[in-house]
């Protein structure tokens, strides 16, 4: 099956090292943006170390451990999916990238019910916020970084949802097949470096003096 190759490229082999280089460093540009986000947490809970972990322990680690595992295994079907794309079993890997989502919708389904248990504590910051343990001052700023790094994770889900919903489409056309198979690839190292993002936001968020 023949390729169409841009005009700025020489072959197919060009155009796909200038894809995958170029999906590196967007990612590069994604760890610098959530790296201001961990460096600004770390930060804080450096100097509010008691009212973080507090905080932290208000947070149910059954979900996130749950969220944990289903991330992990959506990470597992999405390199599955590139496998079988690249042997030409577009069946099968259309239903792998129909399972990824899947569990990445499981993922935000369960995010989204962990926010409505804080809304129903009043843990969200703002006017009706509401603290009965130490330090009610510095507590609402784990919230915070809670929030914005839990929602900001959130996002990238979503977009990559979208993205596997377009690349199901295009493998279930035929546009992606044994042959043309880099879109793959490159959604599935977002869909890593997502999951990659949450394997520590789960540790520093939930894990903060858990067992002290």
């Amino acid at each position: 099956m023949k390729v169409t190759v841009a005009h700025q490229f020489e072959d197919y082999e060009q155009q796909q090292e200038s894809a995958t280089l170029g999906m590196w460093i967007f990612l590069a540009t994604e760890i610098l943006f959530f790296g201001g986000m961990f460096l600004g947490y770390t930060v804080y809970r450096t100097m509010y170390h008691e009212a973080f972990g507090e905080a932290s322990r208000r947070l149910g680690i059954v979900l996130g451990t749950i969220n944990t595992g289903v991330l992990l295994c959506s990470s597992l079907t999405m390199a599955m999916s590139v496998h079988e794309v690249r042997l030409g079993n577009r069946k099968t890997a259309a239903w792998l990238l129909i399972a990824t989502m899947a569990l990445g919708a499981g993922f935000l389904g369960i995010k989204f019910y962990e926010y409505h248990q804080k809304y129903e504590e009043h843990l969200i910051p703002g006017p009706s916020f509401i603290w009965d343990g130490q330090d009610a001052k510095h507590a609402p700023l784990f919230f915070l970084f809670y929030f914005i790094m839990t929602g900001m994770h959130a996002v990238h889900m979503i977009i990559g949802i979208v993205m596997l919903a377009i690349l199901l489409v295009l493998t279930l056309r035929g546009k992606i097949n044994s042959v043309y198979y880099s879109p793959v690839e490159l959604g599935g190292l977002y869909w890593h470096f997502v999951d990659i993002v949450w394997v520590f936001l789960f540790p520093l968020l939930y894990l903060v003096e858990r067992f002290s």
